[in-house]
């Protein structure tokens, strides 16, 4: 065979990925990116509404817009009335939910493939003509505020959490929670939503996933039709990442009626598209992932000093955090937990991880990933979260192969790199009594 007919292993595979998921792209001249999976196995179908919005894209007197929308966008439009959205799509068998996150704000439904255009038609309405006025913005101000109240405010999970992002960022604006801080929630006023509604929810910031029963030809002659005449919006302006160097650990007390101390220590991390952010990801499977992990068995089941220990890596636009949240017997010793959280970690950056721990890790992703790809749902959200953060959805499908590449040596340089102690924030919940 000559050099010029070999076969390169790795355009091969990209070949049998792209052929195992059949993905028909399109954009229309809004803007709009349309992104459809058919699959015929049966008569079903998803649709998510991708938004390139959430409190990273906020400023200060209007933090938790990007939530509060999350509520507002079922509160009616110009042909569908408030609630009803909801109402017609149940009616047609199908569901609904969405979730808001620092990076992005989500939409999806799913349904029967034979409503598909009653889908189509509520969702573009409500992308073209959202009713924003001070009744349903009072109404689904007092909303938020009792989910932060409950959430954050009589949570002590949620008021750690708060404090940490306030500790880690002094200039960026993952600083603020996704909910918003209480007094911007109140001050949000009508002409901040239509701006940012305009601004945020246009075509041209968004991207449709369909997966499911379809001809992906007559869909987009569906979707031209429901879509096309939407204005495009202006510009989205860019988030400037303005945060300065960490020169040494930052520490926080918080004070709460609970029964038992608590602990949350983050790390500075990097940005998705970083190569560490996959060793991050197997690092975060060893370290904490599962009844066998390092740090369930040492803190847990070795020193019993915590009744359960989570560790939370998720990918982030912009430089995130790597964090560990420990929950501690009553009567721990927080100082003792603090550590053996920190020997467990120096452990991993001094003398490695064992290749079974990599191994597991590695199996243990994949399978995530593949169990991701069994439904309609599970591919259109799976892909266009890709889409979202790696910038084309094929590179999702690498991962499997990127996480396999992937050795003990990678995790213990992670390790060094990541889990630097001057790049360490720690914010400590002291039981305190409630009838103080």
């Amino acid at each position: 065979m000559s050099p010029r007919a070999k076969t390169d292993p790795e355009s091969s595979a990209r070949r049998r990925r792209a052929d195992f998921f059949r993905v028909h792209e399109a954009r229309l001249s809004n803007g709009l990116r349309v992104r459809m999976v058919p699959d015929h196995d049966a008569p079903v179908v998803s649709l998510y509404t991708l938004f390139q919005v959430g409190s990273r894209n906020e400023r200060p007197g209007i933090t938790g817009i990007s939530h509060l929308f999350e509520h507002m966008m079922f509160n009616g439009a110009a042909k569908y009335g408030p609630k009803e959205f909801d109402e017609v799509l149940e009616s047609n068998g199908g569901r609904s939910n969405a979730y808001t996150t620092h990076d992005a704000t989500v939409y999806y439904e799913d349904f029967a493939a034979e409503a598909l255009d009653t889908v189509l038609d509520l969702e573009s309405d409500r992308m073209r003509s959202l009713t924003i006025d001070d009744r349903s913005l009072r109404s689904e101000r007092e909303v938020v505020k009792e989910e932060r109240r409950l959430r954050v405010d009589n949570e002590p999970a949620g008021l750690m959490d708060e404090a940490l992002h306030a500790l880690v960022y002094e200039a960026h604006s993952y600083r603020w929670p996704v909910i918003g801080w209480m007094g911007d929630i109140e001050a949000i006023r009508r002409e901040d939503c239509e701006a940012y509604f305009r601004t945020f929810y246009a075509p041209n910031n968004a991207t449709l996933w369909v997966a499911g029963d379809f001809e992906p030809d007559a869909l987009l002659k569906r979707i031209r039709k429901a879509y096309g005449d939407i204005p495009q919006g202006p510009p989205v302006p860019a988030v400037i990442n303005s945060e300065p160097p960490q020169r040494g650990e930052r520490r926080a007390e918080l004070r709460h009626p609970s029964r038992a101390p608590s602990l949350l220590v983050a790390y500075r991390g990097p940005q998705v598209t970083d190569p560490d952010t996959l060793t991050l990801d197997v690092l975060q499977f060893i370290l904490g992932v599962g009844e066998g992990s390092r740090l369930q068995r040492a803190l847990v089941y070795g020193k019993r000093l915590a009744v359960n220990v989570g560790v939370d890596w998720s990918w982030r636009r912009d430089p995130g955090v790597f964090a560990f949240h420990l929950e501690l017997q009553p009567d721990a010793d927080v100082r003792a937990a603090e550590a053996e959280l920190y020997a467990e970690l120096s452990r991993v950056a001094e003398h490695g991880v064992e290749p079974r721990e990599v191994e597991k890790a590695r199996n243990n992703l994949r399978a995530h990933l593949l169990r991701e790809f069994t439904s309609n749902s599970g591919r259109a959200h799976a892909l266009g979260t890709y889409e979202l953060f790696l910038g084309r959805w094929e590179q999702g499908l690498a991962l499997a192969e990127a996480y396999g590449r992937i050795d003990a040596a990678k995790v213990q340089a992670a390790a060094r790199r990541w889990l630097d102690p001057t790049q360490r924030s720690v914010v400590t919940l002291v039981p305190e009594d409630a009838r103080t």
